[in-house]
């Protein structure tokens, strides 16, 4: 009997570990199955209801901690301390969130443990968001973009709401579960909540994908180099001519089939600022004869300074430029980051430009919403492994704030999609010596409750946190 119950303390906990492990593992990361996610923590939270505290804590944190060595792959650059610093971080605030849970359900507060277990992920996300340089990189919310009516829900809160009701989820399966044989009704009570507001949800996400976005649409070009030789900055002077000029001569095709706008990859060439005026005399004139818009990115020296640049070049107009706000540590530490919007005015439209990191970040998206824009542009550079998960997550800054993008990055895709988060048109990359899209795309502002309340549904979850955890210490006593 001992032998018996020494292996079920060691099977049953290896089993749970090993179950979230999984879940996470193809749930979450760089190219995740949405639905995976849902059941996630399920077996760690049915466990830490069942055993101490300290089994319940050592379980979720070697779970979590397991189910992320799927990014080890891309973060391998990183020294394995500092990976082991930023993953055990999320897999103790996992096991955080799990005792608050185990501690409050234990204690017959039912619907506050139900609804402190999401709190406290979403509380960690978004200190996250507003202390790290990599802003939302990270959020479960972006493992569900593919599940399109559930991802209409960043249009009221942000992705803040959407990681809530992914948590929110399992913990009311494991209540219910838990109540099955002592308070059956209670528990179907708290299933039937948490299941019926994500059924809400989905019907309202449902609705916004069957109504058209409004306003007229754009016919929209993006084009980018699929050969090697073109990945690298290419050095000012002759290499960056080169490279411009034979950009150029492939955009002038994209005029040829109607595109009114245009947009290249992030630093395609070094251009100091002496030597502007050659490199404007490529697309400057271009713009001016086909009547299209081309935005181009590169690397811009103004010594002391450089910054990644996009400049904009539109028919009979001076070149405008923005430079990128939110730059890649360590690889951009060199850099200047800019501070402004830049706007182009069309007829009923307001097109916006960002550079991929920006696309991270809500308040700078934010801020192009509340300006009207329906329309941003977005020269980018991924690494080829995270061509989905990093070239996606703009996708859901067009959900939240109401606007198209058309995003052109190096080593990831040529990426065009709706207010909706629906991809129009999608292609790699790597997939031709210049490979390119032409396509239509709505053009016009869409209001969001998001753009109107901002991160109002963050507030309220840590505004939860805190009483989940006044309740613990009210229950103690």
């Amino acid at each position: 009997m001992a032998f018996v119950n020494k292996m079920t303390g060691i099977l049953v906990p290896s089993s749970v570990v090993l179950s979230t492990a999984l879940l996470v593992w193809f749930g979450n990361g760089l190219d995740p199955w949405w639905p995976l996610l849902w059941f996630a923590p399920l077996p760690v939270l049915l466990f830490a209801l069942r055993r101490p505290w300290w089994a319940a804590a050592l379980v979720a944190e070697a779970a979590w901690l397991l189910g992320s060595l799927n990014l080890w792959g891309y973060f391998r650059v990183l020294p394995f301390a500092v990976w082991l610093s930023i993953f055990f971080t999320a897999a103790l605030a996992f096991a955080t969130a799990v005792l608050l849970f185990r501690a409050l359900v234990l204690r017959g507060a039912l619907w506050t443990g139900l609804l402190a277990f999401p709190a406290t992920w979403v509380s960690l996300e978004y200190v996250r968001n507003l202390t790290a340089a990599h802003g939302t990189a990270g959020s479960l919310a972006y493992s569900q973009l593919t599940f399109l009516p559930f991802l209409q829900l960043a249009s009221i809160t942000g992705p803040w709401g959407m990681t809530f009701l992914l948590l929110l989820f399992p913990a009311g399966i494991t209540i219910g579960l838990h109540l099955r044989i002592t308070s059956p009704k209670q528990g179907l009570r708290i299933v039937a909540a948490a299941v019926g507001t994500i059924a809400v949800v989905l019907v309202f996400g449902s609705v916004r994908l069957a109504m058209p976005p409004p306003g007229q649409q754009v016919k929209v070009g993006v084009i980018t180099s699929g050969e090697p030789t073109n990945d690298d900055v290419a050095g000012n002077g002759a290499d960056t001519e080169r490279l411009f000029r034979s950009y150029a001569g492939e955009a002038e095709k994209l005029s040829t089939r109607g595109a009114q706008v245009i947009v290249l990859p992030e630093k395609l060439g070094v251009v100091l600022d002496s030597d502007s005026k050659n490199s404007d005399s490529i697309f400057q004139p271009l713009a001016d004869r086909t009547g299209s818009t081309f935005v181009v990115g590169q690397v811009y020296v103004v010594p002391p300074h450089k910054y990644n640049q996009a400049r904009i070049y539109q028919p009979m107009t001076a070149a405008l430029f923005y430079n990128k706000q939110h730059l890649l540590p360590p690889m951009e530490s060199n850099l200047t980051p800019g501070t402004g919007l830049v706007t182009l005015s069309r007829t009923n439209q307001k097109w916006g430009v960002a550079i991929c990191k920006d696309m991270d970040f809500t308040p700078l998206s934010r801020q192009y919403g509340k300006a009207g824009v329906g329309l941003m542009l977005v020269p980018g550079w991924d690494f080829n492994l995270d061509r989905s998960w990093h070239g996606h997550m703009a996708v859901m800054r067009g959900v939240e704030d109401g606007f198209s993008i058309v995003r052109a990055a190096k080593n990831g895709y040529l990426t065009v999609s709706d207010s909706r988060g629906r991809i129009v048109a999608e292609t790699r990359s790597d997939s031709a010596p210049f490979p390119a899209l032409v396509v239509n795309i709505p053009a016009a502002h869409s209001a969001t409750i998001y753009l109107l309340l901002g991160d109002w549904f963050a507030w309220l979850a840590m505004g939860t946190l805190v009483f989940s955890i006044t309740q613990v210490f009210r229950l103690r006593q």
